[in-house]
Order: C-alpha cells, then sequence, then structure tokens
C-alpha cells in the first residue's frame, strides 16, 4: 500500500482562556513566573491530547509559552532589547525586538519545551523555531545596519537550537520563515541563512513560508527559490488563498524529493468546514503532489480562532484525510 498524507499543524494553537488571563496577570506582576509556568505545561499537555485523541499524525506543542513567534527567541537571547507595542495584524498586537548588541544564544531555548511535549505522548512533536530571516525582518536593527550580516549572526544561533534539539531526540525541526517572500531581491539570502540552519542535521526539516497573499507578496515572483529552500518539507498556506499555488507546480513542477505540507483549513474565517469540502481540496491537490510526498495540515493562524473552532477544524480535516487514504487504499 501507499504511504503519505501525514496530518500535523503549522505550530500555534489558541490559548485556553485560564492561560491568558495568567499571563495578562504575569505582565502585571500579579503571579509568580512558576505558576504561570504551571499553567502553560497544562495547556500545552491540554492540546497534546486533543491531537492523540483526533489522531493527528505528527504533533506539535500549540506554542503555549509563547506570546510572540520573533519576540519569544528575542526575550531569551543576549543582543535584544525591545520595543513599544506594534501592531502584528487585525487587532493584535506584540512588543517588536530591538537588536542592540551581537546576537548570542548562552543556552537552549525551546530544549525544555519540546522535551516536555514529547514526554506526554509516543507520538513525534514537532521542534519549533523561528527561522533567521524572519527574525530580522519583525525586528528593529540598531547594532549591525547591515541585514545580511544580522541574518547570518541569527542564522548560527538558530542552528545551534536546531542542534540541541535533535541531540535532545527531536526527529523532526520545523523552521518558520513567514516573511521569506516579502522582498524578492533577498529570497537568496534568506535560503543561504536557512542552509546554515539546516547544515548537518539529521533530523527532517520543514520551513514554513507564506503563500502568496496581499500581506507577504507575490508568491509565483520568488517561486523557483522557493521550492529550493534547503529543506525536506515546504509548509504552505492553500485554502486561503484557493490552491493559487497549485498553478505554479503544475507549470514548473515539484522540486525534486521534497514533500508539500499543503493547508487545506481557511483559519481566517470562523466557519467550520464540511468534510467533503476539505476532501475536495485533498483531492485537488493529489491531481499535483504524489501522496507520499503530501502532508495535511490547517493554514497557518490557527491560534486566532476560539478552542472549540480550532478543534472542530481539524476534526473535519483528520476525517478527510481518513475517507481518502481508505478510499485511495493508503495506509
Amino acid at each position: 500500500m501507499t504511504k503519505g498524507l501525514f496530518t500535523t499543524s503549522v505550530g500555534s494553537f489558541p490559548k485556553p482562556d485560564y492561560l491568558v488571563k495568567a499571563r495578562n496577570k504575569a505582565a502585571r506582576g500579579e503571579i509568580a513566573p512558576q505558576e504561570l509556568q504551571e499553567l502553560e505545561r497544562k495547556a500545552t499537555e491540554q492540546w497534546i491530547r486533543v491531537q492523540e485523541e483526533l489522531g493527528i499524525d505528527i504533533l506539535v506543542d500549540g506554542e503555549m509559552y509563547r506570546g510572540d513567534m520573533v519576540a519569544y527567541f528575542a526575550e531569551h537571547w543576549e543582543g535584544f532589547g525591545e520595543s513599544g507595542l506594534v501592531r502584528a495584524y487585525g487587532n493584535r498586537y506584540y512588543h517588536k525586538p530591538v537588536v542592540t548588541g551581537p546576537v548570542r544564544r548562552s543556552r537552549p531555548t525551546t530544549v525544555e519545551w519540546w522535551r516536555y511535549a514529547q514526554s506526554l505522548t509516543s507520538r513525534p512533536v514537532k521542534g519549533m523555531l523561528t527561522g533567521p530571516y524572519t527574525i530580522c525582518d519583525w525586528s528593529f536593527d540598531e547594532h549591525y545596519g547591515d541585514r545580511e550580516t544580522f541574518v547570518m549572526a541569527l542564522a548560527k544561533a538558530v542552528h545551534d537550537e536546531a542542534k540541541d534539539l535533535e541531540a535532545a531526540g527531536c526527529q523532526y525541526i520545523q523552521i518558520d520563515e513567514p516573511a521569506i517572500c516579502t522582498r524578492a531581491e533577498e529570497v537568496e539570502m534568506a535560503s543561504r541563512a536557512l542552509g546554515i540552519v539546516t547544515k548537518g542535521l539529521k533530523a527532517y526539516t520543514v520551513t514554513h513560508t507564506a503563500e502568496y497573499t496581499q500581506t507577504y507578496g507575490e508568491m509565483a515572483s520568488v517561486f523557483d527559490q522557493v521550492v529550493h529552500l534547503p529543506v525536506d518539507n515546504l509548509d504552505l498556506e492553500m485554502a486561503n488563498s484557493n490552491y493559487f499555488i497549485l498553478e505554479l507546480f503544475r507549470q514548473r513542477g515539484l522540486p525534486g524529493d521534497k514533500a508539500i505540507s499543503a493547508g487545506v483549513l481557511d483559519v481566517h474565517t470562523h466557519r467550520i468546514e464540511s468534510v467533503d469540502r476539505v476532501k475536495a481540496g485533498i483531492r485537488q491537490l493529489l491531481e499535483v503532489i504524489p501522496a507520499e510526498r503530501l502532508w495535511i495540515k490547517p493554514d497557518c493562524g490557527l491560534k486566532t480562532r476560539l478552542e472549540e473552532e480550532a478543534i472542530a477544524k481539524l476534526k473535519v480535516m483528520v476525517q478527510a484525510v481518513r475517507e481518502v487514504k481508505e478510499e485511495m487504499g493508503i495506509e
């Protein structure tokens, strides 16, 4: 039987109300850090159990311990300060990092959280990192004065974190680079930086990059570079743009033996997709991408939905995959 159509998620899930309230209290100094961490662990276990019960193949920790994907690393690495609040999208704000000195990672940042999440399940849990280009692009630079120098310094730090995850036993490492399509003229440089991150890794590597949207620029103009990024698996949004990128794959072909993680759930709507709608999306993907090279997941941003919406969407996704696999005789 053919294998394939693994199910997974991009990374972040909605934070339970008790954790949102606790994080606000912690920011005001009203509860101790240890109390907040216990609630973050509780929420992490909650989402691990949800994924197990749904039958998802490759799990994520849900990022219950993070506020923002870039600020989290800046908070733990030397050389960074923070600005005031900056609007990210919608009504969501974050403290944009400011690099004020040489970037240094003095100790592992995510390893203990990954170990905790992996200890809760026998299924593989992805290690979750933010890529060097995105950290650079979403930060203010008051030290390096040159984007490439800044990105390459970050690449070394992210590589060291990836090596520590691998040494801890992590089999799948995702390096998120949603900003990589922002400037077409810098994709080559961003790719070199990602190559530094993944160099020498034996773990299976994934990078999440944003597909065509008005926010992240024209995917078509950088397609040939993006599909050759130095990772094993490209994680791409699909559902929100009505599978726009499939036409590019039809025209230009699939890159080597690289796998594709394709989003089949639109996370920008409260509507819960039907199983038939998701199955139609999967069949559309299978017209272009072989099943053994196709992973199924939501588009990025499931954390913006309510808990019950996120769970309902994931449940539909898993059921749709099960039905398609059964119809196709896929293990």
